[in-house]
């Protein structure tokens, strides 16, 4: 992780070149989840009910602005923000930088926290992010639901980031930089070999050290514009098929359904196994399946 506090303007200037090179503006998909933001450390701050949710949507309306400063400094001229966490309905509009789009609620479709994204874009920015269910040192850490114990694809275990890189790979789109805690920058970089990555805190047990939140924007800005003006060092991450999902599940409620899912086995008392040559048909499944097919 590059610590940057002040945004170098050596960066700025690096990336009218790049911007020339490629004959058009940038495009660039922006993910923002909640857990990963700086201060968050209790399921009380990420819930609409939570005495002080409010405070911490502003957090994550920010840390957004703050790619988008980044993104728009290395010639991005179209941005589009995803709002990824829980009701999808978390970032401030009124706060949010105007250069951007915002993709607010749930459509229902497989694309979950990628809604929005094609082939047309450029880059994917994670914010807000998070790591795996079951990571030591994590902060709130999860996958999807509290109901997925694991998720594994061609055995390799995935958090929401690498699931959705997938998605993006799909597309041709690479992952340039993702902010969270130390634990989900850790776990991208082993995904993805080459990644900006920026940990707004670092966790310890249930506890964190954070960055005050004015410093994670500048280092979240800085690292925006060290990812989109070196751009060309990304690849779209992909897995060779055939795809083989292996999911545990911890509620038989939806253990025992998801085995009907048509190409699915039942492999263990919590397992269910799915093959199929098409990336996006185990998208869909592991959709259907965490929620009780």
């Amino acid at each position: 992780m590059k610590r940057v506090l002040i945004v170098p303007l050596l960066l700025i200037l690096l990336a009218a070149p790049l911007q020339a090179q490629r004959g058009r503006g940038l495009k660039v998909f922006i993910s923002v989840d909640m857990e990963g933001v700086t201060g968050v450390t209790h399921w009380e701050e990420v819930s609409r009910d939570g005495k002080d949710y409010d405070y911490f949507r502003r957090l994550m309306t920010f840390e957004t602005n703050a790619a988008i400063e980044g993104a728009a400094a290395a010639g991005a001229t179209e941005i589009v923000v995803r709002d990824s966490h829980g009701s999808a309905r978390n970032i401030l509009p009124d706060l949010l930088d105007r250069r951007a789009r915002l993709i607010r609620n749930w459509s229902g479709g497989p694309m979950s926290m990628m809604e929005g994204l094609d082939e047309s874009f450029d880059a994917v920015l994670f914010i807000g992010y998070h790591a795996r269910a079951g990571t030591p040192d994590a902060l709130l850490e999860h996958t999807m639901t509290g109901n997925v114990m694991n998720i594994s694809i061609n055995g390799m275990p995935m958090p929401e980031a690498g699931i959705n890189a997938l998605i993006a790979g799909h597309f041709d789109v690479p992952i340039a930089f993702v902010a969270g805690d130390r634990a989900i920058c850790e776990q991208c970089l082993e995904l993805f070999s080459d990644i900006e990555t920026v940990a707004v805190k670092d966790g310890i047990g249930a506890a964190a050290i954070n960055y005050h939140p004015e410093v994670a924007c500048e280092m979240i800005e800085a690292g925006v514009i060290e990812a989109l003006t070196h751009l060309d060092r990304f690849e779209p991450y992909e897995l060779r098929a055939p795809f083989t999902m292996v999911l545990t599940l911890k509620e038989e409620t939806t253990v025992y359904p998801g085995q009907y899912y048509p190409g699915v086995e039942r492999t263990g008392d919590w397992e269910l196994t799915y093959r199929s040559d098409e990336i996006m048909d185990v998208i869909l499944a592991f959709a259907k399946l965490r929620s009780g097919y």
